[in-house]
């Protein structure tokens, strides 16, 4: 089925737009991609981003032990089409509202795109994210499936799925598609501090 992307904040859109529109924010981006394009960019693909905030592990070792995790959304990505390349425009929200944050490009860019069309074939409909996990380096696609969820308030369920985005961290399959609650004790692991040498769990 069909992703359902949020709308997009105007705001944020607008910001990129002014960002594009200026010479000098282009020139001085650190992304080859625009700075070498003849033609007309324009941002596309808008999609929310979130930084993944894992609850604390319990004793048993199980999906079910496990709460599930909590998302913060931290800015909005408009990818960018420069004739063959990939850039990006971010966004973050401000005191005074949504504001351009910085151009970018990269991997990740790229294997967003794939991700968003290996999840256009699934039975169901799904509201797609982007959601880091900063502290394993790993970026994701997360498939919420509450479609009409406000981007801003949407926050892990049940019946979610992710995807890896390459590059992804060792012992993680990046394109394979996992539940939600079959990757966090996983990440939950990962995340969670090593004991004190002479203590004893």
């Amino acid at each position: 089925m069909p992703l359902q992307v949020p709308p997009a904040p105007a705001p944020a859109l607008r910001s990129v737009l002014a960002a594009l529109s200026s010479p000098t924010a282009v020139r001085e981006a650190r992304t080859p991609a625009l700075r070498a394009a003849t033609g007309p960019l324009v941002p596309e693909h808008p999609l929310p981003m979130h930084v993944l905030e894992p609850a604390s592990p319990v004793a048993a070792v199980t999906a079910s032990s496990y709460q599930l995790p909590s998302a913060r959304l931290t800015g909005w990505r408009f990818h960018i089409r420069a004739g063959e390349q990939v850039a990006a425009g971010e966004t973050v929200h401000t005191p005074d509202g949504w504001a351009f944050s910085h151009f970018c490009e990269g991997p990740y860019l790229l294997s967003t795109e794939r991700a968003l069309r290996q999840a256009e074939p699934l039975a169901a409909a799904y509201q797609p994210h982007l959601l880091s996990v900063p502290g394993l380096y790993m970026m994701t696609l997360w498939l919420h499936s509450d479609v009409t969820a406000d981007a801003a308030t949407a926050q892990p369920a049940a019946g979610d799925l992710l995807i890896p985005l390459a590059p992804a961290p060792p012992g993680i399959a990046a394109h394979r598609i996992h539940r939600l609650s079959d990757l966090v004790p996983v990440l939950t692991l990962r995340l969670a501090p090593a004991p004190l040498l002479g203590t004893s769990a």
